[in-house]
């Protein structure tokens, strides 16, 4: 627990640190680029309007594999967060975001994101940071 509480105050030092610039990980390279989703053009669920409950204020530090396909939880009300577990599929909860399925081109540590308010989903870009965003209760 205390080695995840580090890790993410480290992340949020970075963030706030270099506030116009958005990195991913503690480790900073001048040829490092900023994840994207390879398959945002074929998934129609990419262009939804509206975000999702904000399930938490901090991303998630998660391994990827490069080349398997993984949904990420846009509602919020996953109990797998941040990855679906198909509770948007409940008639009575009234969801209408559909998870956003992505993938990766290299398997390493990624910043997803838990706020569900990113520009660049699923990936965390520091929205989590604004004043509006409020932390689950």
């Amino acid at each position: 627990m205390y080695l995840i509480l580090k890790e993410i105050r480290q992340f949020v030092h970075f963030i706030s640190k270099h506030r116009y610039i958005r990195y991913y990980c503690k480790k900073v390279e001048d040829d490092m680029e900023i994840p994207t989703n390879p398959l945002k053009e074929y998934y129609s669920a990419n262009n939804q309007v509206t975000n999702g409950y904000i399930y938490d204020n901090k991303p998630f530090k998660y391994t990827c594999i490069a080349g398997k396909i993984y949904s990420w939880c846009l509602c919020g009300k996953s109990n797998r967060q941040p990855f679906c577990d198909g509770t948007h599929r409940n008639q009575f909860l009234q969801i209408k975001q559909k998870p956003i399925r992505f993938t990766v081109k290299e398997t390493k540590d990624y910043w997803l994101c838990n706020c569900k308010q990113t520009s660049n989903r699923p990936f965390c870009d520091g929205s989590h940071l604004n004043e509006n965003i409020v932390p689950k209760k």
